[in-house]
């Protein structure tokens, strides 16, 4: 994000891979054949078709009934916006959106067009059809004191007088997929957020610490923030993916922190969550988890002030701070890689860079346990108060130049000279 604090989309979004132990935490179809031009209709279609209201509003009428049955519980009226024409599965799969969406408790919710119509794949026997990006406007109650966006994209088809949704899949490449798309959810609301997944034991462990942990954070991070928080618990890669995007590889993180939108001119943010990996309730222990959680809590709770470019060793190496901070584990289990490096080769010679945030494997978890220590140093050195504001000076930064003056204000040092005492520091730190 540039120093403007102009909004940007929640796929581009500098969300965070903790790494605990080397367990990361942190084709499209072919284009559908273009609908060629209608035959001419016949007299009575073209009457019929005259007096008719303009495809956009008739679609705009139907999405709206679609929304108000969402909100209303009304089954029968969400049903009779669906072709009764389409393929039975889609049918099917319709109404289980319509029962899976009944589980997760929404505040808001609402549909509209957005954008001119687009290329669609013919419909047999419709006389008319409309494929369209559609934005979903919704808030998660327990997690969004103002509601998000998200795209979607809907195939529309005209059946004499009436317009249905004939297809929700396949029309716009980004079209988004929330836990409901997936199957029945599991829901925990506690006094600091909701937890929503598939899997009762994942959701409910995660929802056990869910407030202790903002309570955690909110302690080193301070009160200015919502302190509330949105869990999504996926139950597979796939739902992984379809929540966080395609800029991470889901198989080999615990969990990300995501934002629908960020504007650090007005410290706006939409739709942050937490969305932790299918493995991490399974394969994580209780303290693991904790660690998780902090992490990614303190990127929700920083998102605001958060601009892109920042040095990562302080973006990451600061949530990882908060992370271990109450996790009882000694400096050389959190690191044991960078440990195993000091006492075979001596202390880094750098601190770690942003490109080495994007490698993968034993890179990545060095690159996170030397964030970790050196922003360790730095609160032994400057204390938390003093280490939260530095963050948010570095985390504002958009150039090195910005970042290095925040450091020598902050701490008197200048980056070789961080690099050195830490260095000096780390053979007795990690014992």
């Amino acid at each position: 994000m540039s120093s403007t604090g102009k909004a940007r989309g929640w796929w581009v979004l500098a969300a965070a891979a903790a790494v605990l132990g080397g367990f990361g935490l942190v084709g499209l179809p072919s284009p559908a054949p273009v609908e060629p031009p209608p035959a001419p209709a016949p007299a009575e279609h073209a009457g019929l078709a005259a007096r008719l209201p303009a495809p956009e509003a008739a679609v705009g009428e139907l999405l709206a009934r679609r929304a108000e049955a969402v909100r209303d519980d009304d089954e029968a009226a969400f049903a009779a916006t669906v072709d009764p024409q389409a393929p039975l599965e889609f049918q099917q799969r319709q109404l289980q959106l319509f029962r899976n969406l009944r589980t997760v408790p929404l505040t808001q919710f609402a549909l509209r067009l957005d954008g001119a119509p687009l290329p669609h794949a013919p419909v047999p026997a419709a006389d008319e059809v409309l494929a369209s990006r559609v934005v979903l406007r919704y808030a998660m109650a327990g997690a969004d004191s103002v509601p998000t966006q998200r795209p979607l994209g809907y195939q529309f088809v005209r059946r004499g007088a009436s317009w249905y949704l004939a297809e929700d899949t396949g029309v716009v490449p980004d079209a988004w997929r929330g836990p409901w798309h997936f199957g029945p959810c599991e829901v925990r609301r506690t006094d600091r957020g909701i937890v929503v997944g598939h899997d009762t034991t994942a959701v409910e462990q995660a929802a056990a610490q869910l407030d202790s942990a903002v309570a955690d954070v909110t302690e080193v991070w301070g009160s200015g923030w919502a302190k509330r928080v949105g869990v999504l618990v996926p139950a597979t890669p796939e739902e992984m993916r379809a929540l966080v995007g395609p800029e991470f590889a889901v198989n080999g993180i615990a969990g990300v922190a995501i934002a629908d939108l960020v504007d650090t001119r007005t410290r706006r943010v939409e739709g942050a969550r937490v969305v932790l990996s299918p493995r991490s309730a399974d394969q994580l222990s209780d303290v693991a988890l904790g660690v998780v959680l902090r992490h990614e809590i303190t990127h929700v709770a920083a998102r605001a002030v958060t601009a892109d470019g920042a040095p990562m060793w302080m973006l990451e190496g600061f949530p990882d701070y908060v992370g271990y901070r109450k996790s009882g584990l000694e400096p050389r289990d959190i690191a044991p890689d960078l440990a195993r490096s000091v006492r075979e080769v001596g202390p880094p010679l750098r601190l770690p860079t942003n490109t080495e945030f994007h490698q993968a494997g034993r890179r990545l978890d060095l690159a996170y346990q030397q964030s970790w220590s050196v922003v360790h140093y730095l609160a032994q050195r400057i204390g938390e108060e003093r280490l939260t504001e530095l963050y948010r000076r570095i985390a504002a930064s958009t150039t090195p130049d910005q970042a290095e003056t925040a450091l020598h204000e902050a701490t008197g040092l200048t980056s070789p000279q961080l690099l050195q005492a830490w260095g000096q520091a780390l053979p007795h730190t990690l014992g």
